[in-house]
């Protein structure tokens, strides 16, 4: 089985602090659009949240046509930005919807498992296993 960052959606209060967290680890910004982890919240109902993340399914990796989706040491999938050539079929393809864009930046992006998230999710909601 795959080793990924899991999440208690049931515990997540929408603060938002684990998507700044991701942003300013990997791009050095403030910015939650930026992070790679979603937090999606539930209307009509206040306070309820669904936390999405990328579970390595690798479905990502079977559809790059470039090989540019790679594994790294913690046993995460990502993308060299070096050899993406930006054809979006991840993006399209990800049955869990957690590989992004941003205008910022030419290629997507996807977790791989830094971990900071966690260390900023006072509720607990974060964890890798």
């Amino acid at each position: 089985m795959a080793v990924y960052l899991h999440a208690d959606s049931s515990k997540c209060s929408g603060c938002k602090a684990c998507l700044v967290a991701c942003s300013l680890a990997k791009f050095g910004v403030n910015n939650p659009k930026k992070a790679r982890l979603a937090i999606i919240p539930k209307f009509p109902s206040p306070g309820v949240f669904e936390v999405k993340t990328c579970t390595n399914c690798g479905t990502c990796a079977e559809v790059c046509p470039v090989g540019a989706v790679k594994v790294n040491e913690k046993g995460a999938y990502y993308i060299d930005p070096n050899e993406c050539i930006a054809c979006m079929a991840c993006v399209k393809e990800c049955p869990e919807q957690v590989i992004f864009t941003h205008p910022d930046y030419p290629t997507p992006f996807e977790c791989d498992l830094c971990g900071a998230c966690i260390e900023v999710c006072g509720p607990g909601v974060l964890w890798i296993e």
